[in-house]
């Protein structure tokens, strides 16, 4: 069997810095479509959660719309405007490992 990956790991020194956008549910309330809960108050407030993050420097050198995955968080795709402008990394979660 031959590997296909490798799980590395890295010093904050030899990382570079990105803006990690962590998308979950828009709504609180999974039935939202039976009409018992007003959908204002079904928004989920921690719908988005922004964190700057230290990642493996070949991040740097992905294109828009690029997908990986980090290891134990999920699998992310780099964002189609702001990943590349002024050499920014901006990995946007696409689903979380335990949606899998």
């Amino acid at each position: 069997m031959k590997t296909k990956a490798a799980i590395t790991w890295m010093s904050v020194a030899s990382g570079v810095q990105a803006e990690v956008r962590l998308y979950d549910r828009l709504f609180t309330d999974p039935n939202l479509d039976a009409g018992a809960t007003d959908f204002i108050e079904a928004m989920n407030p921690d719908s988005l959660k922004v964190e700057t993050v230290f990642v493996e420097p070949s991040l740097a050198a992905a294109l828009a719309d690029e997908k990986f995955q980090f290891e134990r968080h999920g699998y992310f795709v780099a964002d189609r405007l702001d990943h590349g402008v002024d050499r920014n990394v901006v990995p946007n979660r696409a689903t979380g490992l335990k949606d899998c």
